[in-house]
This record gives structure tokens, sequence and C-alpha cells, in this order.
């Protein structure tokens, strides 16, 4: 793993008009494309370039990008995973801010002056976040928003909680965020191999080391949920393949964290990271399907010391949050199949489950 780099990258531009990177990430999309580079190139800020990085699509993506002509910077690669395409992107822009948008979401017309707005005001920011609506595959509101409206956005100097229980914070997916350039010139080029999906986890949770973080209290943008989401499903079941796929994220991103902190000289816990909503998703996979459980080591004794050890850490929440933590913890390790199944859709189905994890 490679340290990051100590460069003396200019804060974000004291200017009035700082100017903005929208990179527009793209692998067969096409459908929703047109409607993403139409919310780009509406926003009411001036200083902006729009920068559509095709990853190698096979469904008329390139024809669809083609029709915008020079209003656009087109970037087309062979298929190399989101992370490739986020550092092709990067490499063609020259923003003070930049803002990854998934081809699938589109943003709101005023969220590039937003955050230009917020970067003056704070210049050391790391990045800076806002809500996200949740949409459907024609872009009608569900009325649903990311997080949901009940939970705060994190904000302020955040690496001793990023470096105690980064998993556990409400964080945005990808389009919810802008960076500041500087930082990311420190973190990219993400890592290809390891995140050829869910590279936002990289980003998202690596950038508050950097610097504070911004959240504006409002929507920026919409997250598009259409039932062909590579992370997002539908969630009337519990879907043990994207508790897996969270177990596999957050073991490769707990390791970027812990060498980027080690790194930067950041003071942290012995040992791992820990975080209870993974040590909860490690334990729902090896219980209810752990012939699929994706880390070979794991027992269902050792998870449930090390979610002990979290609970205790979670300096945010007072002892009755943490003794229901605790209790679920228990119920779950050691529950018949059927009880267990019905503990997990608890902890992973929004529609029922309680704040165990979250912040208010």
């Amino acid at each position: 793993m490679r340290a990051p780099a100590r460069s003396g990258v200019a804060d974000v531009s004291s200017a009035s008009q700082p100017s903005v990177d929208v990179i527009i990430d793209n692998c067969d999309y096409g459908r929703f494309l047109g409607a993403c580079i139409d919310s780009a190139l509406a926003q009411t800020h001036d200083n902006l370039q729009v920068i559509v990085v095709d990853d190698g699509s096979s469904d008329g993506s390139r024809d669809v990008i083609a029709g915008y002509g020079s209003r656009v910077t087109a970037v087309h690669k062979p298929n190399g995973g989101q992370a490739s395409a986020f550092n092709a992107g990067f490499t063609r822009g020259e923003g003070d801010i930049v803002v990854f948008l998934d081809a699938d979401d589109v943003l709101l017309p005023d969220l590039a002056a937003d955050v230009a707005q917020a970067f003056a005001a704070s210049p050391q920011a790391a990045k800076v976040q806002y809500r996200m609506a949740v949409i459907d595959e024609r872009g009608r509101a569900t009325g649903e928003t990311k997080p949901p409206s009940d939970r705060r956005l994190p904000a302020g100097t955040l690496w001793r909680e990023e470096l105690t229980f980064p998993f556990d914070l409400p964080w945005m997916p990808t389009s919810g965020n802008a960076f500041a350039r500087r930082v990311l010139e420190r973190l990219l080029p993400v890592p290809e191999e390891e995140y050829r999906l869910g590279a936002d986890w990289y980003l998202v949770h690596l950038s508050p080391l950097f610097g504070p973080v911004v959240a504006l209290d409002r929507i920026g943008a919409a997250y598009r949920v259409h039932g062909d989401n590579r992370y997002e499903r539908p969630r009337a079941v519990l879907d043990l393949d994207r508790v897996r796929q969270s177990v596999a994220y957050a073991a490769t991103t707990r390791a970027w964290l812990e060498h980027t902190a080690d790194a930067l000289g950041l003071p942290r816990h012995p040992g791992p990271i820990l975080s209870v909503a993974d040590l909860a998703n490690r334990l729902i996979s090896l219980r209810l399907d752990a012939a699929k459980h994706p880390l070979a080591t794991d027992r269902v004794a050792a998870l449930m010391t090390g979610a002990l050890r979290a609970i205790h850490r979670r300096f945010d929440l007072r002892w009755p949050r943490q003794a229901l933590m605790a209790g679920w913890f228990l119920a779950m390790a050691l529950a018949p199949a059927a009880p267990a199944t019905r503990l997990a859709e608890q902890f992973v189905l929004p529609e029922r489950r309680w704040q165990m994890s979250g912040r208010r």
C-alpha cells in the first residue's frame, strides 16, 4: 500500500467563483445518461466543466455523449471499473472542487453554486456533503431521502470518528459529495483492482482524515433506484448478496483507513478499526450463509468480542442504546435460523430497523 503524498497544494480558491468539475462515471447506463448530463449542464454556477467518462459501455452510451458535442469533455476508455473511471476523469479536470456523479443520478440546478459557496466559506474543508432525494426509474420522487430526514449528516472535524466507527456514520453515496481537489490529489488514484465497484467508499471514508467536513442540510441531488443498481437494491426482502458486498467493501476500506492514518500520524485504537454496522453485517452473513461469507477467518465468538469492543468505543451513544446493541448481537449469535433471519431483517431493512447503529 502506498503512503499519501504530502503535497503543498493550495486550498480551494478564495475567489468568489471557485471552479467546479462534475465528473460523470458511466457504464451501460445510456438510458439514464442524458438526464444526468442535462442536470450537470443546467447548473447555475458559471465556472463549471462537465467531464463524462464512458467505461467501456456496449449499450449506445457513446452516441448519447456524442450528442452533446463540445459542451462536455468526453473520455472513452476500456472497461476497468468505477475507480478507473474516477481516476481517468480526474486527470482531465482542473476544478478547485470535484463532484463525482453516477450516471443514473441527477444534480439539482443550484448544487454546484451551493458547494462552491460552502468551500469558499470553509476553505480548509476536505469535502462538502448534502442530502439526496430518492427517485425511481422514471425519475419520480419516492418520498425517501438519503439519509432519512430524522438523521443528521456528520459535520466538523471527524477523523476521530472515522478511525473509531467509520461504517456507523451516515455518509452519502458517490453523488452526494463534493471534494476539494487538493485532497483528491493526495488520495488519487483510487486503487483500481480493489475498487472496481464501490470506489466512493474509498473517497468518502478517507477524505475526512485530511480536513473538516461541511454538511448542507438540503437536497442537492437525486439518487435513482431502478432495480439494476450495482449496489443499491429495493429492500423489500433481506439481500444477503448486498450484506456480503458491504462486508467486502468495509474490509478493503478499513485497511486503507488504518494505512492512511498511520502515514499521517493520526492516533487510533490499537488493532483493527471496529464498527458496529460492519460487525453486524459479518455476523448476519456468517450465521445465515456461512458457505458464502467473504471473510474466511471470521468466527461467531470473535465477532461477539469485537462487537462488545466496538459498542464500548461508541462515545457518541448513551448506555441504553449501547445495551440495545449488545442485546441484538447476543440474540443474533445464539438464535436458531428463523429468529436469526428476523433479527437480520430488523438490522438491515430500514422499515424494520431501530436506529441501532445510527446517530441523531
